[in-house]
């Protein structure tokens, strides 16, 4: 008989041989999982239905299989290497993880367990091979791994280390980036003693962490996480952000586990650091600007005022916030007092800065005014949306009075306070320009002051300046409320009478005369008396003298006083009396 022939009829009652034990062939028949039988070579000699249902291979009459060759490439070398040492007697079984080759090619992962089977006479005769398949628990394997992979690397680009402490035996659980971010190598045992880790914590941090860290691990609500400073190998210290929740409880409720992850936050504590000194320093400039500053949202509610504001408005800071501007800041006219608008709300209508332009007067809680220079400009986000406006005035009360004064004192006699000769010229412009027409009148005073030099040669010029201080109030004292009375220089008044006729002129200029008499001036326990003379004439269309209205009433004037001082003349009487 040939070789060939008698390995056939071999593979024929290898195939048929479990027939031989009907119980056991049944089993291994119906069984789900799959079963090899091979010789010590590797020749295929039994495969069961679960086996070929599983891998899709099949033993047919005279069809040669080598049970090695079914190993996946990759996996080759380690499963050959056990089943040669199990063919040897080396080891009494073998069971491992490995890659088997589909009929169609494929990899399927599957438990191989396998173990040596002896013929009648106790000789090693074939390796007996269990096959299960663990593909569903292979793909879990690497979801799992690649779930846990993804969170690691989420972690560690969040710098965020894990740690997880088991109550129950006291221990510790520290990550690749726990350790990564003290500077500890990720092999490194790590001592998990508390005191241990309380001695690298920052002196100044470690009273509160002391005083909170069993409420972390008791799961208490209220504790959100601990922020501290941690010492790293290198020296240096660390900001760390720890959050931590227990996740297993005994039968009391009492944690058993906590777990938690520590966040590096050193460069945002940096940042926070950097902000609150710029903060710092921002209110600091604010507090000794002297300049008053109000921020509001984009409603117009006030959300910031700084100490110069709270002084100028009577509004502290926690009396402002939320209140709207106009409340806080109430404008008026200088000159109507009627309310103006605030900057703040129109910029924030217009969508542009503003600049009050018109004298206003800021309004305090307690009354007090203020003359004040303001302008608004609204906060433009990036997006183009507004989100609020900043309002910045200053106090210009005495600026704004000095100017007054410089304006008053332009148009004013500095002794007297009367109009000067200035302001006298100018109301004369208008009166004339007026009376060109016909229709309107007007009457010039010429006043000069009789005896006056002798009170300035004896008394002194501090008298004299007195004295005119004192007829100044008598002329404006005898005159009409809108009329003007005008210092022309020296002892020299003047007195513009509006829509007068002559005659009711001469009456207010003989008004004058006798109040100017009757003063009594004392000075240094001794009285003094003067007069006045008062020259009159009327403003009309046009002078007939061609002297001008005021050399017609400086001529009056003297001839008041040649006619013996104490009078009134009419510059119309004498040409009247020329005629």
């Amino acid at each position: 008989m040939s070789l060939a022939r008698a390995a056939q009829r071999r593979a024929i009652r290898s195939r048929r041989a479990p027939h031989a034990v009907p119980v056991l062939s049944r089993l291994a028949e119906i069984a789900p999982v799959g079963m090899l039988v091979t010789g010590l070579d590797g020749a295929v000699r039994y495969l069961n239905p679960a086996f070929t249902r599983l891998l899709g291979h099949t033993l047919e009459i005279g069809q040669s299989l080598d049970g090695f060759s079914l190993i996946h490439p990759d996996d080759t070398g380690a499963a050959r290497q056990h089943l040669v040492r199990l063919a040897r007697g080396e080891s009494a079984h073998y069971r491992g993880e490995h890659r088997l080759r589909h009929a169609d090619g494929h990899p399927i992962w599957v438990m191989l367990a396998g173990a040596l089977s002896s013929d009648e006479d106790g000789h090693p005769d074939c390796l007996v091979l269990q096959v299960t398949s663990i593909e569903l628990q292979k793909r879990a394997e690497e979801a799992l791994v690649y779930s846990e992979n993804r969170w690691n690397y989420a972690l560690e680009g969040a710098r965020q280390g894990v740690w997880d402490h088991d109550i129950r035996t006291d221990t510790m659980f520290y990550s690749r980036m726990w350790r990564k971010m003290r500077g500890i190598p990720v092999d490194e045992e790590v001592d998990g003693d508390q005191q241990k880790w309380f001695e690298r914590i920052h002196p100044d941090d470690l009273p509160t962490v002391m005083a909170n860290v069993h409420r972390q691990d008791q799961g208490d609500d209220s504790l959100d996480a601990l922020e501290y400073r941690e010492r790293t190998r290198e020296g240096n210290y660390i900001w760390i952000l720890s959050r931590g929740r227990p996740v297993e409880w005994d039968e009391n409720g009492e944690p058993l586990r906590t777990i938690g992850t520590d966040t590096d936050i050193t460069y945002l504590k940096t940042i926070e650091q950097e902000l609150a000194a710029e903060k710092e320093l921002l209110r600091v400039t604010l507090e000794a600007v002297a300049d008053g500053m109000i921020a509001t949202d984009a409603e117009g509610k006030v959300t910031f005022i700084n100490p110069a504001a709270e002084r100028f408005t009577g509004f502290s800071a926690d009396e402002a916030r939320g209140l709207f501007a106009e409340a806080v800041f109430p404008l008026r006219h200088a000159h109507s007092d009627e309310a103006a608008p605030c900057p703040a709300i129109a910029c924030l209508t217009h969508r542009q800065a503003i600049e009050v332009e018109d004298e206003v007067v800021l309004v305090a809680r307690d009354g007090q005014a203020r003359d004040i220079r303001c302008s608004a400009s609204p906060v433009i986000m990036p997006d183009g949306t507004v989100s609020g406006a900043v309002l910045v005035f200053q106090d210009i009360t005495q600026s704004r009075a000095l100017q007054r004064q410089l304006v008053h004192s332009a148009s004013h006699d500095v002794l007297t306070g009367l109009p000067n000769r200035a302001a006298f010229d100018r109301a004369m412009s208008l009166a004339m320009g007026s009376a060109r027409d016909g229709q309107r009148q007007h009457c010039l005073l010429y006043v000069d002051l009789d005896r006056f030099k002798p009170v300035n040669d004896t008394a002194g010029h501090a008298a004299g300046d007195a004295l005119l201080k004192q007829v100044a109030e008598t002329i404006r004292g005898a005159c009409r409320g809108h009329d003007l009375a005008a210092r022309l220089g020296g002892d020299e008044f003047a007195v513009l009478l509006e829509d007068c006729p002559l005659a009711s002129g001469r009456k207010v200029a003989e008004k004058i005369v006798r109040a100017i008499g009757a003063l009594a001036f004392s000075w240094n326990g001794r009285l003094y008396r003067i007069g006045a003379s008062v020259g009159v004439t009327a403003i009309k269309s046009r002078s007939e003298s061609g002297l001008g209205y005021l050399g017609e009433a400086d001529a009056a004037c003297y001839a008041a006083k040649a006619g013996g001082r104490g009078q009134v003349v009419c510059f119309a009487d004498m040409t009247a009396d020329l005629r």
